[in-house]
This record gives structure tokens, sequence and C-alpha cells, in this order.
């Protein structure tokens, strides 16, 4: 099942900033509103939550922050001072947010937000509750991938959007390898797709979200009872299985709309609403948008 999360697997990073600390500095980062991606390219430091419980980060490691959680990078030892971040960098090419004076750093981490996606809906770091950090040192060429993802950020030539979402998308790749080697636990959703009693029911949403899923379906579908597949799934996906086809619809019938290729009658009969109106309702509470000003936006 690996395979199929790589397979559909969609990376969009947003431009990544240096974080450069000096011995006995730490830089306070506020809360992301998606997750953040931090990639330690020189150094030994800690990577703490707002319970400062501390997560040691050291050469070649990444670390996943969830969205929502402010967060402190710190250098080993005693901290004397401290700079705070308010916001993210907007400058072109790469900021470089430094705390302390010297020339020399301690501590030089890649930082920036970053959405990953299986399929049309599952973030895959969206029900993250705590830090997570796999050391990447392994990976004889990731350090080659990282640097010349900074390189393209850096050039700014044409097209180097797309040439950076293939370069990270080889760098989660590589992580979610590694994740399966370890067993981790922080991501239930993982050993869920790995499931195939699950991917099963999530590949028939996947591949027909307009099909009239109940929880019977699905569950017959997974060959497992209604109530332990219900539970199941709760537990790895944190929605249940028909907000889950829900979310699926509406995110399909985003895209359809973002193509312009479709009337809304015809997405909304693609992704199983009869009624135009149903559909409409259904769309603006999932975005905030109606469909026809979503496709105009």
């Amino acid at each position: 099942m690996l395979n199929k999360l790589l397979s559909n697997l969609a990376v969009d990073p947003e431009p990544f900033a240096l974080c450069m600390l000096d011995c006995g500095w730490r830089v306070c980062l506020p809360a992301p509103p998606v997750p953040i991606f931090h990639f330690v390219l020189q150094g030994h430091g800690v990577v703490c939550d707002p319970d400062d419980l501390c997560t040691a980060v050291a050469p070649l490691s990444a670390t996943i922050v969830p969205a929502g959680m402010p967060h402190k990078l710190e250098t080993n030892g005693k901290i004397d001072n401290e700079l705070r971040i308010d916001k993210p960098p907007q400058d072109p090419g790469i900021c470089q947010i430094i705390a302390g004076t010297g020339d020399e750093h301690d501590l030089i981490v890649a930082c920036g937000r970053i959405n990953a996606r299986y399929g049309d809906a599952i973030g895959l770091f969206d029900h993250l509750h705590s830090v997570l950090t796999v050391d990447m040192s392994k990976i004889p060429n990731i350090r080659s991938l990282f640097d010349q993802l900074l390189e393209e950020q850096l050039k700014g030539a044409p097209g180097y959007e797309l040439i950076i979402a293939s370069l990270m998308t080889q760098i989660i790749v590589h992580m979610f390898r590694l994740l399966e080697e370890e067993s981790q636990d922080s991501l239930p959703w993982l050993a869920a797709l790995q499931d195939v009693r699950l991917a099963r029911a999530i590949d028939s949403i996947f591949e027909n979200p307009g099909a009239n899923h109940s929880v019977e379906s699905l569950a017959e579908e997974a060959g497992m009872s209604r109530s332990a597949f219900a539970e199941h799934f709760s537990a790895a996906f944190s929605r249940s299985p028909i907000n889950f086809v829900n979310h699926v619809r509406m995110e399909r019938a985003g895209k359809m709309l973002d193509k312009g290729t479709s009337s809304i009658d015809q997405v909304a009969n693609h992704v199983g609403f009869a009624s135009r109106s149903h559909f409409s309702q259904s769309f603006k509470k999932h975005t905030g948008q109606s469909p026809a000003e979503y496709r105009v936006h």
C-alpha cells in the first residue's frame, strides 16, 4: 500500500528560509497555518513545543511541526538570548533569520511550510499532534536534493516552483520509507492505509466519490462489521467515514471547478449530488464560497 500512497502523493512547499543560530540562542517561531518542515543543514540543537517538550535534531534530520503549534529552535547548552519571529518572511530568494552576531553559526536549519497530500483529501500531516523528527542521514543523496532545492529557490528561474515541488516530493518519499521501516505510530493514517481492509474502502471513495457511499457499504467493501469499520476509520483519520466522503467530494469538485471544463451541474453530478442547490450549500460550507464564486476566484 505504501507504493499506492506514494504514487498519489502531491507536495506543495512554500519558500524556505534559513534559520541561523549562534551558540546560546533560540528562535521562537509563530504557529504555522499548515505544517512546517525543518531540515538541519548544520549543527545540533532541539525543537521545543509549547510545553517545552524538546526533540533533539542533528545534521540531515527532518522535523515536521504540526499546524497551529508555536515552537522554538534552540542550540544545545545554556540559552542566553532569544529572537522572536512574529510572521513568516516574505522576501524573494532565501530569507536568512539570524539569531546572533557571529560569522560561524552553531545551528543552521532550512524552514518552510509544506502541504503534502494523498489523493484529494488526506493531508499527510494534518492530524499530527506532536513534533515528528526523522533521521535522514542514511539517505545517500539527501543533502544534494536539499541543496538543489535551495539553489532553485535562490535563482528563481522560470519553472523553479515545479522543480522545487519535485525535489521536495523526493525528500518526502524518503521520509515515508523511513517511517514505514521504523513503524512510527505518530501518523495513524499511515498504518491504516497499509491495512488492506481500510485501503479498499479508501480506494472506493477516491475512485468514485459520487457513488452512494454509506458506512454500511464501505464496511462491506472493507470486509468488516459496521461498528469495527467506523471505529478503525475514525481513529485513523480523525473523522467519520461519511465526513471523509463529503470531504473528498468537495475537494474533487474544487479541482474540477479549477479546470473550468465542466459546468457546475456536471460537477455536482460527478460528486454525487442530484440537486445543484444542495451541492452549492455543501460546497459553500466546505470552502466559504459558492461554486460560482470559487470558479471566478
